[in-house]
Order: structure tokens, then sequence, then C-alpha cells
């Protein structure tokens, strides 16, 4: 066998129904209601599913801080501020954004199949995610669906040829759906990596990779304390690089100006600093249903498309070539199979949360992880 270096840090695994009833437990605890509760447990269990651990369960404390703070507020509906038709502005008011987007894209999603296509402006909810769960939401109702967010008022990014952080992660999705298979979803953040990986990284006790932070000066650092240790703090980089950086905070910056400012929600600047634990989210997004276009090949284009590409000629080393979604799908059956890891620290973390909400010792035991 080959010589396996042990980790760096220790994990415990907990298969994604037992975690999943966690997670609504400590939510109850907390004060939601059953249907939030859920809706936040699906949430966050499939962001684990599906591998990004940086919008898993590891958010759950920092939530609860949020919560305490009274910045989060529980049990809140998505209301709709105005209807123009192909157009829904929609408030949040900080409410759980797992409700908020939840029920922004169901809005979204009835005026779409409607009319054939909506634009819903999402304002000011509490951090709403993972985005491709959004738009593997509109992708479930037979709609194509595109994302723009900004992390209102917490910069960590430094835009291309600067030093100090001026815009958040900002993600940009867009999803494709196909009738009988996985969605394509394409889903990333602006930034070189999430700031959700650089926690995990700082919680592992790891490095981040290379060309995603800089510390306070400008200068390259894998140190993940860099954004999450005491003391000043540096930036992470744009998407792109020191080559290509521009690419990357050029549509950090439009999603700041779309999310941010169309949708009647805030932009990140010197006055709309948020100093607590809340995250803001503001999301515009436009969902298309594809029966709307004289496109009556419109899977047969896809597939042929997509053929095309897996067909290439292969790297050495590499074994297929990937559309996108089709890592997630992967992980979500190698994660439902033999449960999700998580890092000791974050667990022990999301155990303080649980008791934090009045869950007694008793009850968290029954949530094993191994």
């Amino acid at each position: 066998m080959p010589n396996v270096e042990a980790a760096p840090y220790s994990e415990v695994t907990i298969d994604a129904a037992t975690l999943h009833a966690f997670v609504v437990a400590i939510w109850q605890a907390a004060g939601s209601e059953p249907r939030e509760a859920k809706l936040v447990a699906d949430h966050l269990v499939e962001a684990n599913l599906a591998g990004h651990d940086s919008h898993g369960v590891g958010m759950i404390p920092r939530y609860m801080r949020s919560c305490r703070e009274g910045e989060l507020k529980l049990n809140s509906h998505a209301q709709l501020a105005r209807d123009a038709g192909a157009v829904l502005t929609v408030e949040g008011a900080r409410g759980f954004g797992q409700v908020m987007a939840c029920e922004a894209m169901e809005l979204g999603i009835e005026r779409a199949q409607k009319l054939g296509i909506c634009a819903v402006g999402l304002r000011n909810a509490h951090h709403i995610g993972r985005i491709g769960h959004w738009a593997e939401q509109c992708a479930r109702a037979g709609l194509v669906s595109f994302h723009f967010v900004n992390v209102a008022g917490d910069p960590l990014v430094a835009p291309f040829g600067g030093i100090d952080r001026r815009f958040g992660t900002n993600p940009f999705c867009a999803a494709f759906p196909r009738p009988g298979r996985a969605p394509l979803v394409l889903d990333f953040a602006t930034s070189a990596i999430a700031a959700g990986k650089v926690r995990v990284a700082f919680n592992k006790g790891i490095d981040a990779p290379d060309g995603a932070l800089i510390d306070r000066d400008g200068h390259a650092t894998r140190d993940p304390g860099a954004l999450f240790g005491a003391g000043e703090h540096g930036a992470l980089l744009a998407f792109g690089g020191a080559t290509a950086g521009h690419k990357g905070s050029g549509l950090a910056a439009m999603c700041e100006i779309f999310a941010g400012a169309l949708s009647g929600g805030f932009t990140s600047r010197a006055d709309t600093i948020v100093t607590t634990n809340a995250i803001v989210n503001c999301m515009l997004s436009v969902i298309v249903d594809p029966a709307a276009f004289d496109a009556p090949d419109l899977q047969r284009e896809a597939d042929g498309f997509v053929h095309w590409l897996k067909t290439t000629r292969r790297v050495d080393g590499v074994d297929d070539v990937l559309v996108p979604g089709e890592r997630e799908d992967a992980t979500r059956g190698a994660r439902g199979a033999h449960g999700i890891p998580i890092d000791t620290e974050s667990w022990t973390q999301i155990v303080e949360a649980a008791r934090s909400a009045g869950m007694p010792d008793s009850e968290i035991a029954k949530y094993r992880a191994t």
C-alpha cells in the first residue's frame, strides 16, 4: 500500500440523516418553528453532502451568535415589496436566508412559469448559503436560472491591483435543467476561494491554498489566520490570480451592483460595514422557462455539446472531463454512503452552539458522530 501521511487534523464522521435531525433539533431549541428548522437543516446538510463544507453545518455557530445579537430574525418570511409583473422585489429583513431565498424562488418560479421569465431581487436576507441550492430549486421546476449575489457590508476581498478589502466573496451561479438527469450547475465565489473554506482551514490548522490570501501589507500568505486570526487582517484575492484577477474582480463588482443596488438593498462601503456576526446577502435572480424560446432541439443541442466536451483527449492523470455539477454529484454519492466528515474543532463549536440554544447534553448525546 502507498504510504499515506495522516491528516494534520482530526475529524468525526456522521451520517446525513442523523446530522439533519441534529440541526433541526438545534434550531427548534433556539426558537425556530418546525418548517424553518427543516429548511435550514435541508440546506446546510445538503451543502456538506455536496462537498461544500464552507457553507454547511459549520455555519451554525456564527448563525447562533447572530441570533443572540438580535441580528438573525427567526420565524420570518419573505415580504413582497413590489410586484411589477416579470420583476419582483422581495424584502428579507434579515430573516433566515434559507427561508427567504426558498420563498423568493417560489415566487419567481411561479411567475416565470406564467410569463416565461421573471427577475427577482431579494434584499437584506440573512446568509442564504450555497447559491447552487437555489439554482437547483429552479432546475427542479424545469427552469433555467442565473444569480448574482453580494455579501453586503462584509468586505473580505481585495480588488485586482489593490490591498485593502473592498467587496465580499460575491458568488455567481447558473443552472440548466436536464430532464431525467442532474442539472448543469455552475456555482462559485468570485474570490479565489470562499471565505468559509478559509474558516475550515483555520479550524483544521492547515494552510490555505496558494494564491488565495494576502496579509495586511499585501504579501502573499497561506496562513488562514490572515483572515480569521486575532489582530489586523489581510484579504482574500479575487479568482484569476496575478494575471487574470481582473476577471474575478470585475465580476465581483458587478455582483455588488446587480445584487446590492438593483435589488434595493445595499452595497459594501465605509458607512455600511456590518460589525456584528450577521451575514447579509442580496441576490438578483433571473429565472427563465426554456419552453418560452423557439428551441425545439434544446436538449439535443445541450447533450451534443456535453458529449463533445467530454470526448476530448485528456491530460495525463485525468480520468474524466467534468461538466458543472458533476463533482458535487459524485461527492453526494460518497458522503451519502459513508457519512459526512467534520473536523473536530468545527464539531466542538457546533455542540457548543447546541448547548447555547438550550439543548441539554442528554439530548445532544443522541446525535452521535464517530
